[in-house]
């Protein structure tokens, strides 16, 4: 059932639209795409392309049936904001989670600039704007319900990315930091949630500890809750190591960070791996406004 989900930050998956295409180096092995196979020809998912950008009229309502309130992560399966997606689709969806007050919907993208394109165009449409939120409160620039973010894996995309996001009026600012794949200094001015994740699959590459410290210690500093969701498949080796077994001493499943030290990490899947830190889970969110 998509109102359940097993993405560790979030309540539930709503997905009018799916689908994607590669946009930089995060999306090489990515998830969706993986899964969107597996449901080839089924759910929706078109037998010959199934990670075509795709919309699903039947569920552009399906958060209204969700009574309890959620965290609802939006288009998990896809880019709410990719070249093929309409317009209209949009504002069909946006009036939804308008409708919807009770829910939080949290919106993801590799495509700030679109996002940012169509957020400006509702707040300059008084009578759309005015009409979606006179429910819950006051109509103002900020959705009151609605989180948006950006993917950004390493550097070069949190600086491409993170400027644009702090521009675009929201409820609150996240940067999701996953998969992470080296060692960021965002620009965490105006971001209001940091998530931080591995990456997973058969071919997914290791994440160095000291990329996540970095992150964490720098929303410690700052004062940004700070969600780290898991290793991915490849976890440190620490003292932890002599429970692996022998299935894991191979050399194609260790990962030689530091030839000095010979510092590694040890590929163990992603369940093994976990979501410790440090000793401890990292489970911040910023504070809702309801």
């Amino acid at each position: 059932m998509s109102d359940r989900s097993r993405i560790e930050w979030t309540d539930a998956t709503w997905n009018p639209i799916t689908g994607c295409s590669p946009v930089s180096e995060g999306c090489v092995h990515c998830y969706a795409a993986r899964m969107a196979k597996r449901l080839a020809g089924r759910c929706g998912y078109p037998a010959d392309n199934p990670f075509q950008v795709t919309e699903h009229s039947e569920k552009l309502e399906e958060p209204l049936a969700w009574k309890k309130p959620r965290r609802v992560f939006v288009c998990s399966m896809g880019d709410l904001f990719h070249d093929d997606v309409g317009t209209s689709v949009r504002r069909i969806i946006w009036q939804t989670m308008a409708r919807a007050h009770w829910h939080t919907f949290i919106v993801l993208t590799k495509r700030p600039d679109r996002m940012w394109s169509f957020i400006n165009s509702l707040i300059h449409e008084k009578d759309f704007f005015a009409d979606a939120w006179e429910g819950p409160g006051e109509a103002t620039d900020r959705f009151p319900n609605v989180w948006l973010g950006v993917s950004a894996e390493n550097q070069q995309r949190a600086d491409e990315r993170i400027d644009v996001l702090q521009q675009i009026p929201a409820a609150k600012h996240f940067v999701s930091f996953e998969p992470l794949l080296g060692l960021i200094t965002p620009l965490l001015k105006g971001i209001d949630w940091v998530i931080c994740g591995g990456e997973t699959g058969s071919d997914a590459r290791p994440m160095h500890p000291d990329w996540v410290r970095g992150l964490r210690d720098q929303c410690q500093a700052a004062g940004v809750p700070f969600f780290f969701k898991n290793w991915g498949n490849w976890v440190p080796n620490d003292d932890r190591n002599a429970v692996w077994g022998s299935r894991y001493h191979m050399p194609w499943n260790y990962h030689t960070w530091d030839y000095v030290s010979g510092f590694q990490s040890v590929r163990v899947g992603k369940k093994r791996a976990g979501r410790l830190l440090d000793g401890r889970e990292w489970n911040e969110f910023p504070q809702e406004l309801r």
